[in-house]
């Protein structure tokens, strides 16, 4: 099998607040996760935009991480022995998720006004990327009204690589392995893979098995397609009961138990139906925050992070035994 790219990693320090990357707490909740037998990183950075139709993208005093802490991260990163994909996020301050950043029409020039302004983005960043030394940048994630923008996505493509020599990933949403019909000019194409593995009358781990095997029918034709090898960029799923139904929602369901042995099987699944594949390269699992509370409240909250659940278990397991 070819390991040359193989991603034992976990998403940290998304909307970090102003100034955290820089704290001490900061070091010691990427210690923490670097722990679990981690070999990669990724480090999420914050572009806004006012709306899903707006055609400017800008940083945002308090919400976007300063370049100061990028590098800082990336240095922490580095001095923990791990590899760093540097992953610049747009968000709409209306709320709106960014797939659905979209214009009716090209006629008044939006797209052509949007890329400029993502273009000037993405490439600050992927400059930063290089002269920290970051093995790997995300190129987009879950944009699919700008992955429909093929022209406008193969130019931005070719920018990037004029200024960063990594490895480009590029993250559509699962659902998409079909759509975008550029793919194969990025180096990786990762996977949002919320992929629902339960439902109301199907749980438990075997029914998770069975679905992820046909999800790996999909992603295996998906690499066929574009002829390149894959990665699940995002993954993860809360640890509330029935939320392997629907592992993308991040909207708290109280009236519900917490349940960790529910997040402990998506995260087994998961990966006992993808780390042998030839073409598969790793996860960067959602998501783990650059601030942790005491070990002791680690468990009363109902979030993506495994940090003291019993999926950190076994997350560790495989990333160190495998």
């Amino acid at each position: 099998m070819n390991r040359n790219v193989f991603c034992k990693g976990y998403t940290w320090g998304f909307f970090s607040k102003d100034g955290e990357l820089l704290t001490d707490a900061a070091e010691e909740s990427m210690k923490r996760l670097a722990s679990n037998g981690l070999d990669w990183i990724c480090i999420p950075v914050n572009g806004w935009q006012e709306t899903f139709a707006s055609t400017t993208i800008f940083s945002l005093y308090g919400s976007t991480q300063t370049d100061e802490e990028i590098v800082h991260a990336v240095e922490m990163a580095k001095s923990l022995g791990l590899k760093v994909c540097l992953k610049p996020m747009v968000n709409c301050l209306d709320r709106a998720w960014r797939a659905r950043i979209d214009f009716p029409t090209e006629e008044c020039g939006y797209w052509e006004k949007w890329f400029r302004s993502y273009n000037n983005f993405m490439l600050h960043y992927a400059k930063i990327a290089e002269k920290t030394g970051c093995e790997m940048l995300c190129t987009g994630c879950e944009m699919a009204g700008m992955d429909k923008q093929s022209a406008y996505c193969l130019d931005m493509i070719s920018k990037v690589r004029k200024v960063y020599s990594g490895l480009i990933m590029h993250n559509i949403n699962h659902g998409d392995e079909f759509r975008f019909d550029w793919l194969g000019a990025v180096d990786i194409i990762g996977i949002s893979a919320y992929y629902p593995v339960t439902d109301t009358k199907n749980k438990g781990i075997e029914t998770m098995r069975r679905k992820w095997s046909e999800a790996v029918k999909v992603l295996e034709k998906c690499h066929e397609h574009y002829g390149k090898p894959l990665m699940f960029a995002e993954i993860g799923v809360r640890n509330e009961q029935g939320c392997t139904m629907y592992p993308w929602d991040f909207h708290y369901r109280t009236e519900l138990p917490k349940d960790e042995q529910e997040q402990s099987d998506f995260y087994e699944t998961a990966m006992e139906a993808t780390w042998d594949k030839e073409w598969f390269c790793g996860y960067f699992w959602w998501d783990w925050k650059a601030v942790l509370p005491p070990i002791e409240k680690a468990k009363e909250n109902r979030d993506f992070t495994v940090y003291g659940k019993l999926a950190e278990q076994t997350l560790k397991k495989w990333y160190t035994t495998k």
